[in-house]
């Protein structure tokens, strides 16, 4: 398992009976997770010191109870900084766990002796955006949703990023990856997280184990001559890291050479010492 270790400003405490208990900053939320089967005892003092919890209905969705927690408030992790607002159907703005992938596609920057173009798609807040700008790429931000391309644009000026060479749209990646083909643009690196379900601007469809594939294939038509590295995350259970290394593999390393490898994502648990998933990526590098 790859796992997010390297936070300072964010932890998760302890998780039991379907929630996981986290630090964000100097704030502590309680959150519903899937992957939290267990019933273990909940000694940590926080589960008694929340500034928000967020109630999951029987009806499908939730909604979030505060306790003197702001509006919005920051968190850093290395040299970036994301603005949080926890919003509707549990998020904060932040995928913690992901940090294990900044970092992995940081080094494959910093280590390729050269200017490297990096693609990341379904961007949402810009982690990944910001972590590969700072390690000196440039980078073409895609999202859907015109409110997480400015909320990324924030995170940017919080973390000293906003002269950065980053190209910020708002757009369907399918139908931007296919103009980019028609277009003869490439890119060295390519990072995507793509939702189990969404919708583009126009009302495009996108369900995940139907689309994936070809999304890949499609994709991969966008690499550079010679490529870096190339990342997929996925949240959908069904999409085990095998599943990642076989598309990947046949997709990419099939052209390309290099090596493939997927692995489940987690992030520490401070209170047990063991650690929770939080999905899964397959990656493939030179």
């Amino acid at each position: 398992m790859w796992i997010a270790d390297n936070w300072k400003d964010y932890e998760v405490i302890d998780c039991s009976k379907g929630e996981k208990l986290e630090r964000w900053g100097k704030y502590t939320l309680l959150r519903p997770d899937p992957q939290v089967i267990w019933d273990t005892p909940k000694r940590a003092a926080e589960w008694k010191k929340l500034n928000g919890h967020y109630h999951r209905s029987s009806k499908g969705g939730g909604e979030w109870d505060f306790f003197d927690l702001p509006e919005q408030w920051s968190i850093n992790y290395k040299s970036l900084t994301f603005n949080l607002k926890p919003f509707s159907f549990k998020h904060t703005g932040l995928f913690p766990e992901q940090a294990v992938n900044w970092d992995w596609c940081a080094e494959k920057i910093k280590n390729a002796g050269r200017p490297v173009k990096v693609l990341n798609l379904f961007a949402y807040t810009g982690g990944a955006t910001l972590s590969a700008a700072a390690a000196g790429a440039s980078v073409t931000h895609v999202d859907a949703s015109k409110g997480m391309v400015g909320w990324a644009k924030e995170n940017a000026a919080s973390s000293g990023l906003s002269d950065a060479p980053i190209r910020w749209l708002v757009d369907d990646c399918v139908k931007f990856v296919e103009r980019e083909i028609r277009r003869g643009n490439k890119y060295d690196g390519i990072i995507m997280d793509p939702p189990s379900y969404g919708r583009g601007p126009k009302g495009e469809i996108w369900k995940i184990e139907e689309s994936i594939h070809n999304f890949v294939k499609l994709t991969s038509q966008i690499l550079s001559d010679d490529p870096i590295f190339f990342l997929i995350n996925s949240y959908t259970t069904g999409l085990q890291p095998a599943v990642l290394t076989y598309m990947i593999s046949t997709e990419i390393q099939k052209k390309f050479g290099g090596k493939t490898e997927s692995d489940e994502i987690g992030l520490p648990v401070r209170e047990t010492g063991l650690v929770l998933p939080c999905g899964a990526s397959g990656r493939w590098c030179k």
